[in-house]
């Protein structure tokens, strides 16, 4: 004879189990760690810093020689 379960434990189990593959899929969807975000927004800033020390001056605008034009 096997043994009896208890069909109340048997149903939040499932209900555990399903709750975590949900989770583990909106994680591997949207996670990102709060470390992972910092590091991300460090990296950016330091290559919009040596992107900016390396660019070259604007160059000049002339003037229009006649502004009275149209």
């Amino acid at each position: 004879m096997s043994t009896p379960i208890n069909l109340n434990k048997a149903r939040k189990a499932r209900a555990r189990a399903d709750k975590r593959a949900r989770a583990d899929a909106n994680a591997a969807a949207f996670g990102v760690s709060k470390a992972q975000k910092q590091a991300a927004e460090v990296e950016r800033s330091r290559q919009t810093r040596d992107l900016d020390a390396k660019a070259l001056a604007a160059p000049r605008k002339h003037p229009d020689p006649d502004p009275q034009k149209p």
